[in-house]
């Protein structure tokens, strides 16, 4: 994905969405909910390993199924890998005024997801700590090697990636079937979804302001789209169990992330778009029709794997 804009005319427009920046900030902070990680965590089912004298992990200590390993895993690393995001986020956004405040901000809100789902999985003997450590050293030592460029391209990504990362970590929480992991990964999905709309309703705003680069920039977002742990180790066959189980699938990424976003922006009512914007849209709205046929494929295999199983075992 290439930047769209003269690194010029977004230092201009920078300046022009701080205003916008600053509002929202004193909104998100209205709002936002401060809670303690330790909290979420039941510290009374804590021992200790055999460094300290204890038992190491072993499989048969974990509550969990295989999905919900799975799910809290790649969950997990994902909020590991924030000094990335923080880096990527920083060289688009700058470090001035506003900007630095919310970059600021966003930074220790997430850095507080991961603190707080490692002491449930490490307490609770949810997943191998030490196979954890070690794709977590994996991960980060990698960081992000491509994604969005430009200020206008990390805006429209992050919109749907903290929309999405929301609906994920939700349908993981539930998944656990424990009520305090369920109630951990509610609250950390509740903190996403406030991002969310801190970024869409700039995206908004630039849409106004620069309506075909903004746009073109959504259409370049929504066809390459990866969620931000796909650099994780296993990642296909994780991603796989989860879209099998119905946590994140093709389906869920259609209606529940991309389509309400593009709703608010209202991308398919506007009317002050120039030829290269249209053009953006109608490719935009093309992929989404294929997007749609192929969620429906999906939900339809699944369906009758489903079936397949209930049969055998009966």
């Amino acid at each position: 994905m290439t930047r769209i804009l003269d690194p010029t005319v977004e230092r201009g427009l920078l300046g022009e969405l701080e205003p916008v920046v600053a509002a929202n900030i004193d909104r998100h902070l209205s709002v936002a909910r401060n809670w303690n990680p330790h909290d979420y965590v039941p510290w009374s089912e804590g021992r200790n390993f055999a460094f300290l004298g204890g038992e190491d992990w072993s499989p048969e200590q974990s509550r969990l199924t295989p999905v919900a390993k799975a799910a809290m895993i790649v969950n997990l690393l994902t909020e590991d890998n924030l000094p990335s995001y923080h880096r990527v986020i920083a060289t688009a956004f700058g470090r001035d005024a506003a900007w630095r405040t919310w970059l600021d901000r966003w930074t220790a809100e997430e850095n507080r997801h991961a603190v707080a789902m490692r002491d449930y999985l490490t307490v609770t003997r949810g997943v191998d700590p030490v196979d954890l450590e070690r794709r977590r050293m994996r991960l980060m030592s990698t960081g992000i090697e491509d994604g969005p460029q430009g200020l206008l391209e990390n805006l429209a990504y992050v919109s749907f990636q903290e929309l999405a990362t929301r609906v994920s970590h939700r349908n993981a929480g539930r998944e656990t079937g424990c009520p305090i992991g369920d109630q951990l990964m509610a609250r950390i999905a509740a903190d996403e979804n406030l991002h969310m709309v801190f970024y869409r309703n700039l995206v908004d705003a630039a849409l106004e302001l620069a309506p075909e680069a903004m746009m073109c920039a959504i259409r370049d977002v929504v066809l390459s789209f990866e969620m931000p742990g796909a650099g994780q180790p296993d990642f296909l066959r994780y991603s796989a169990i989860i879209a099998n189980a119905g946590i994140y699938d093709l389906r869920l990424h259609h209606d529940a992330v991309i389509m309400p976003v593009l709703r608010y922006w209202k991308v398919f009512e506007r009317t002050d778009l120039t030829p290269a914007a249209e053009q953006a849209r109608e490719q935009l709205a093309e992929f989404l029709r294929e997007v749609d046929v192929a969620a429906e494929r999906f939900v339809a295999r699944r369906a009758e794997r489903t079936a397949r199983r209930e049969r055998s075992r009966s």
